[in-house]
């Protein structure tokens, strides 16, 4: 159910207020939606983004590439992705796949690569703070990495884009691959919030193995929660290379606390991470079993996804 904070706002983009992540009609917004492999399977993303739409989902999160390991996502592409969603009633949360695993893997893209792509992109993006949430970049810090990269690289990228002009709320994954195994993300969230002059930031666990017992997901959830820092889970899944998830528990405590949650992944994953395929093919017809228990389960999308209101002009 919407949560209404406030009688009649100007439409003004994503922000955060208490802790929540407040569309720009002034009601708290709740993810529920999918990862799309745009970089990847670009010819498949606009039929992707209305088959979720249909089967309920209210955001979309799209990898897209700044052209440091995959094909450049062209600015064209991004505005004909944001077109496209916001005729589907989706909210779209951009990513920056390169980045993923800086400190470990050779290929990986510094943070600083994605931030000159982002600025490469103001002129899209300008204009559809209502409807895009920047995603800086994806798991951008692992292995060697030190926790003092992490922040430091978070709080640069973030004043770069202030700066460019980018009033978008700015979702930052966690270190270690995203799942934040240190506690690098939960200890220093409030230090990077606080690096933003317009306080617009919302966090983003990705919760595989690392949350495989419903305690840790609780802990994790509620430290943010005791902290007044909104949260999100961009990424998660029922196991994680034969390694268990405790995806019953995410499901429940997001809707009992009130935190956003994206499925990775459409369709499309290599062979041994096949089982995290919603659909089999790109079809959204054929639902595996994660894509029935993510769409039609108990606190799933079905039962918990509300679209926004700014796709009605907040009537």
């Amino acid at each position: 159910m919407a949560v209404f904070l406030s009688a009649s706002p100007a439409l003004a983009g994503f922000s955060v207020r208490d802790g929540k992540l407040v569309d720009a009609c002034g009601d708290v917004f709740l993810a529920r939606g999918v990862n799309l492999p745009h970089a990847w399977r670009a010819r498949a993303t606009g039929k992707a983004i209305r088959e979720t739409a249909a089967l309920g989902s209210n955001t979309v999160r799209v990898v897209i590439s700044d052209g440091t390991r995959w094909k450049r996502t062209s600015p064209r592409t991004v505005r004909r992705i944001i077109a496209k969603a916001r005729r589907a009633g989706q909210v779209v949360i951009l990513e920056v796949h390169d980045t993923t695993g800086y400190g470990l893997e050779p290929k990986a893209a510094h943070i600083g690569s994605a931030v000159a792509y982002w600025v490469s992109l103001a002129p899209v993006l300008r204009g559809q703070e209502d409807y895009v949430l920047v995603n800086i970049g994806n798991e951008p810090t692992a292995g060697t990495s030190t926790p003092s990269l992490w922040l430091e690289a978070h709080r640069t990228a973030i004043v770069a884009l202030r700066a460019a002009g980018l009033l978008h709320t700015l979702v930052i994954d966690g270190h270690d691959y995203g799942q934040d195994r240190s506690g690098t993300m939960r200890d220093h969230a409030a230090e990077l919030f606080a690096a933003d002059p317009l306080k617009n930031v919302v966090f983003d666990v990705h919760m595989y193995e690392v949350y495989g017992r419903g305690e840790t997901v609780k802990a994790y959830l509620q430290a943010f929660a005791d902290q007044r820092l909104p949260l999100m889970v961009g990424e998660f899944g029922p196991d994680h290379h034969g390694e268990p998830v405790d995806e019953d528990t995410i499901f429940r405590l997001a809707s009992e606390m009130g935190v956003g949650y994206l499925a990775w992944s459409w369709s499309g994953n290599a062979r041994e991470v096949a089982d995290l395929d919603l659909v089999q093919g790109f079809d959204g017809s054929k639902l595996t079993p994660w894509g029935e228990r993510f769409f039609h389960g108990p606190g799933g999308v079905g039962e918990t996804s509300r679209r926004s209101r700014v796709f009605k002009g907040c009537r």
